[in-house]
């Protein structure tokens, strides 16, 4: 089986992680996607890539260890 790597989340990934989330953090994001008026996925998105680099808006532009 081949997987695709994208350098997005799909809506219907981003319904699948969001069931794994607690509660209060998954009500947190929709929150934040509402707020921005963002795709649940984008939102998501953000948030990881964010994680992972302060400097990445999204998985694009997204360099784990940069600045380290």
């Amino acid at each position: 089986m081949q997987v695709e790597v994208l350098e997005r989340i799909s809506s219907k990934d981003a319904d699948v992680i969001l069931k794994f989330l607690p509660e209060r953090i998954r009500a947190a994001i929709i929150a934040r996607s509402k707020e921005i008026d963002y795709p649940i996925e984008a939102t998501l998105e953000m948030a990881i890539a964010s994680f992972l680099d302060i400097e990445a808006i999204s998985f694009a532009d997204c360099k784990p260890n940069r600045g380290y």
